[in-house]
């Protein structure tokens, strides 16, 4: 069994102020709009982090540090699956950058099977992000439906 931890990292530029795109990593209306259809997040150290991303996939930890409006981090894993609630962390933080944010994502703690499912996931959640941050409409996501 190979027990090798890894981590993703993935960068996006958004054309919207960090005090623009913060919320939308605590407010679970916000969230809901690129990322999940039934979230409960509340945004304090030991608070409760809940997507449900599709009908059989529920990511869940808790939040470990707000920063308001340059940093979140939080534990993360999935309800019934290998990489359960807690086991793993995502640290996000936003930096002002050429009028915009730049958006840093690191998940850390990550099994290395589940490296790459998981750096595509985030890839395509930030790319949702980023239309819903700048006032756009990312539609229905794909991935709600599973992978």
């Amino acid at each position: 069994m190979n027990t090798e931890m890894s981590e993703v990292v993935v960068k996006m530029q958004i054309e919207a102020p960090p005090e623009m795109v913060f919320p939308y990593f605590t407010d679970p209306i916000k969230m809901a709009q690129w990322m999940g259809s039934q979230v409960v997040l509340e945004p304090r150290p030991g608070g409760v982090y809940q997507v449900q991303v599709s009908p059989r996939d529920i990511a869940r930890g808790e939040y470990l540090e707000v920063t308001p409006p340059s940093r979140v981090v939080f534990t993360f894993g999935w309800i019934g699956s290998p990489l359960p609630p807690g086991a793993s962390t995502v640290e996000v933080t936003l930096e002002p950058h050429e009028g915009g944010t730049l958006v840093v994502l690191r998940h850390f703690n990550l099994p290395e099977p589940a490296r790459e499912q998981h750096l595509q996931g985030w890839r395509h959640y930030l790319a949702r992000l980023e239309i819903a941050a700048t006032g756009g409409n990312p539609g229905p996501d794909p991935f709600a439906e599973g992978m």
